[in-house]
């Protein structure tokens, strides 16, 4: 595993940060031990120009993160049962983050099976972002957590180069369904692709 990932380095546009998060190794430190997922497959959010986003409508209590410095962990609960944790990019008051859609477990997989034990593979143990946060033991406490320090229980290590990359529409959104930025590269954990809904006006 490689350097932690800086601030600097994630202070850039959300797709360029999407396709630099490829290969890169998300490591969280809890009392039951640790656990590293190796990102293979993420989604590019941007803030007022892309109405997918959680910060199309300005600035909320639940998406204050995502307004932050780059490096930080965006974690929010959907559907009443799940976390999924994005890597906060752009500039402090510039919202931007790059949700992290599925991943290879590289290290503590006991553990992590632990906390997956209805997963029938490896393959499957961070395949989708709910799984993700799962094996990683993320939840809403790791909000806000600095990613780039070494002293942080969740870090962001660069990872080796990644040379193709795969690129299609984003996973279940209901608006901009077509644009393109859900980013992965050639692995089994890579989830399984639902295409949203798109909305009309009527009237």
């Amino acid at each position: 595993m490689g350097d932690l990932l800086t601030e600097q380095e994630l202070s850039i546009d959300p797709v360029d940060a999407a396709r630099l998060l490829l290969g890169s190794v998300i490591e969280s430190t809890t009392p039951d031990g640790v656990v590293g997922v190796r990102v293979v497959e993420v989604e590019a959010y941007r803030g007022g120009d892309d109405p997918a986003s959680h910060c199309y409508r300005g600035r909320t209590p639940r998406n204050d993160v995502m307004f932050g410095p780059a490096g930080h962990l965006y974690v929010y609960f959907v559907y009443g049962m799940h976390f999924c944790a994005n890597v906060v990019c752009l500039t402090d008051g510039v919202p931007g983050a790059v949700l992290l859609r599925a991943g290879e477990v590289v290290a503590g997989e006991e553990l992590a099976r632990l906390r997956r034990p209805s997963a029938r593979s490896t393959a499957e143990l961070a395949k989708g972002p709910a799984r993700l946060t799962s094996v990683l033991g993320l939840d809403r406490a790791h909000n806000g957590v600095d990613l780039t320090s070494p002293d942080s229980s969740v870090r962001l290590l660069a990872g080796d180069p990644v040379t193709e990359i795969r690129t299609g529409p984003r996973v279940g959104v209901a608006v901009a369904v077509d644009v393109p930025w859900r980013f992965w590269v050639d692995s089994p954990a890579v989830s399984t692709y639902r295409r949203g809904t798109r909305r009309t006006r009527v009237g």
